[in-house]
């Protein structure tokens, strides 16, 4: 049963969705049994799960990442999936323990798990595992070049002379991928904050506290 606080990221960068709207990422067996009773809730409401992480934090943390249509999970996004999402968790009972329960949005150096992410964020570099070797490895780190419904392509900057540097990867095989934080990163964090009316004077590093106890009362904001 979840207790204690939900915390909410206010973060979003955000982009027109399509094409492949699988997941491809690596999940405990309890992990994925918690994404199938989420996902469903998620997509009800308009939002698409991104990651489902359980922690040891605070004794026991289940993480849940998901971002509307265009990329983006508001604070509003966060209340409205906790409202409707906690009394399924309370009635499916998968943790067998008390929990936090976090939600939050993807974040700016953020989980790749779409073919779509990594088009999305093509020119930005992604560090990539894999669940076996390709290659004749599992960990690649560079600049995206481009997705399709199948594949995602990863320019290497440590390739050997006369190498190709691009390594075309199946998303079947992937494991974890994330955007690396660079100055281009924040660079494009800082531009759709400024196209977004949601961010007000905010800034990327700002967490708000959601407790389920003073839900009446709003929130408080603080920095991290």
């Amino acid at each position: 049963m979840p207790t204690g606080p939900a915390l909410f990221y206010y973060l979003s960068i955000g982009w027109p969705m399509s094409g492949n709207a699988k997941r491809y990422i690596r999940e405990t067996p309890l992990e994925a049994r918690i994404a199938a009773i989420v996902e469903p809730v998620a997509e009800s409401l308009g939002y698409d799960l991104v990651r489902i992480r359980i922690t040891q934090d605070n004794g026991c943390t289940l993480q849940i990442m998901c971002e509307d249509e265009n990329g983006q999970f508001t604070i509003s996004d966060c209340e409205t999936l906790h409202r409707d999402l906690n009394p399924v968790l309370d009635l499916e009972d998968p943790i067998d323990r008390e929990y936090h329960l976090e939600i939050s949005s993807p974040g700016v150096d953020r989980p790749l798990v779409r073919s779509r992410d990594f088009a999305a964020w093509a020119g930005h570099e992604a560090k990539v595992e894999l669940a076996d070797l390709i290659d004749g490895r599992k960990r690649f780190r560079g600049e995206i070049v481009g997705a399709d419904d199948e594949t995602f392509s990863i320019r290497l900057p440590d390739a050997p002379k006369g190498e190709d540097p691009v390594h075309v990867l199946p998303l079947s095989a992937l494991a974890d991928a994330k955007l690396v934080m660079t100055d281009k990163l924040l660079d494009a964090a800082r531009k759709a904050q400024e196209a977004n009316p949601d961010f007000d004077d905010q800034d990327t590093e700002i967490e708000t506290i959601y407790d389920e106890a003073d839900a009446g009362d709003g929130a408080d904001s603080q920095s991290n």
